[in-house]
């Protein structure tokens, strides 16, 4: 079972898909997204999907991290393929997954997803779809005020 919504929000860092290490602030907003293999359809259709939309939660402050057990390399190698802008960390241990209480079967993580604010856990989705997930999300934090999406 995931972190739930409310809870603190964990300190995490990791090497990203240029083999920096990044250490998330997570005092202003983001979306950790965990998935469970580079290249792979449904994980090429998330990535793909929440680039597109990159502009969109770049504008409004809110950070995009997407989470696998895949390596480095394989980070690297899927973010030129997809020309994708934002971190993809690794996490080959799941010592981040464990963090966030997200499950791994197979060395895979379970495809869920964490809205952070404040340092807190302000919306999880659990067994999420790839495909229009990042527009959902988008959604949602309209709803809340966090982002001004075009109608």
């Amino acid at each position: 079972m995931a972190l739930d919504t409310g809870s603190d929000a964990p300190r995490i860092a990791a090497s990203n898909q240029s083999g920096e290490r990044v250490e998330p602030d997570f005092r202003g907003a983001a979306v950790v997204y965990f998935y469970p293999r580079d290249d792979t359809p449904g994980c090429t259709t998330e990535a793909r999907q929440f680039d597109d939309h990159y502009a969109t939660y770049a504008e409004a402050g809110v950070a995009v991290y997407g989470v696998s057990t895949d390596g480095v390399d394989s980070h690297r190698e899927f973010a030129a393929e997809h020309d994708l802008d934002f971190d993809l960390l690794s996490d080959p241990d799941g010592k981040i997954a464990d963090a966030f209480d997200v499950p791994v079967e197979d060395g895979r993580a379970r495809r869920t997803t964490f809205v952070i604010a404040n340092e807190r856990v302000i919306g999880v989705y659990e067994g999420v779809h790839p495909d229009g997930h990042a527009r959902d999300v988008l959604r949602d934090l309209a709803e809340i005020g966090l982002v001004e999406v075009e109608q």
